[in-house]
C-alpha cells in the first residue's frame, strides 16, 4: 500500500524513523520496476536547524522543501552525487528527510546511483508518482539513533542531534 499524502504531512522526526522498514519502489525509464527497503535516514527540521537547507530561507534550491509533505527534494553535492530526500510537515514549514540507507546500499550517495536519482525527480509527489512512491509492507522495526554525518558547519548543537535512524 502506498504511503499518502497524510503520513508525510508530520512533524520529520516523527517521519524520519517510521520511514525504516518502509519499501522505496521506483520505476526506471526502461520500464523496470524495483523495490528497496529502506535501512537509514537523516532529519532535517526547518529554519532553525543550521543543518538545513532552509536555514538559509527560501530560495530557488530549496523552494519545494517549503511545500506541503510528500514531494521529493533533490540536489547535487560534490558535483557528483544526487541527495534525495522527501519533503515532511505543512505547507511553509520546510523539513525533509535524507534516505541515507536501502537494504544493502549504505550512504545517499550510492542510494541515489541504485535509484537512478537525477535532478528530474526534484518536486516529484511520491503520492502520485509513477516514477518513484514509497509502500507500507506493515511490519514493525527497531533502530537506533546517532549524531548526523558531514554537518560540522552547522555548529555543535546542530550537529551533535542524533537525527539519524538506522534500521537493526
Amino acid at each position: 500500500m502506498r504511503l499518502g499524502k497524510d503520513f508525510f504531512d508530520r512533524d520529520v522526526l516523527l517521519v524520519a524513523p517510521e520511514l525504516l522498514g518502509k519499501i522505496i519502489v521506483r520505476t526506471f525509464e526502461n520500464g523496470e520496476c524495483k523495490r528497496f527497503m529502506i535501512t537509514e535516514t537523516e532529519a532535517y527540521r526547518g529554519e532553525e536547524d543550521l543543518a538545513c537547507h532552509a536555514s538559509k530561507g527560501r530560495t530557488p534550491r530549496t523552494e519545494v522543501m517549503y511545500h506541503s509533505g510528500g514531494s521529493i527534494y533533490v540536489y547535487l553535492i560534490y558535483g557528483m552525487y544526487w541527495m534525495l530526500n522527501f519533503v515532511t510537515e505543512k505547507e511553509n514549514n520546510p523539513q525533509a528527510v535524507l534516505i541515507r540507507g536501502i537494504e544493502n546500499i549504505k550512504g545517499p550517495g550510492r542510494v541515489s546511483k541504485i535509484l537512478e536519482v537525477s535532478k528530474e525527480l526534484y518536486g516529484e509527489s511520491l503520492i502520485n508518482s509513477e516514477k518513484i512512491w514509497v509502500e507500507d509492507n506493515d511490519s514493525h522495526v527497531d533502530c537506533t539513533t546517532d549524531v548526523r554525518v558531514g554537518i560540522d558547519y552547522a555548529g555543535d548543537i546542530w550537529k551533535n542531534k542524533k537525527w539519524r535512524f538506522i534500521k537493526i
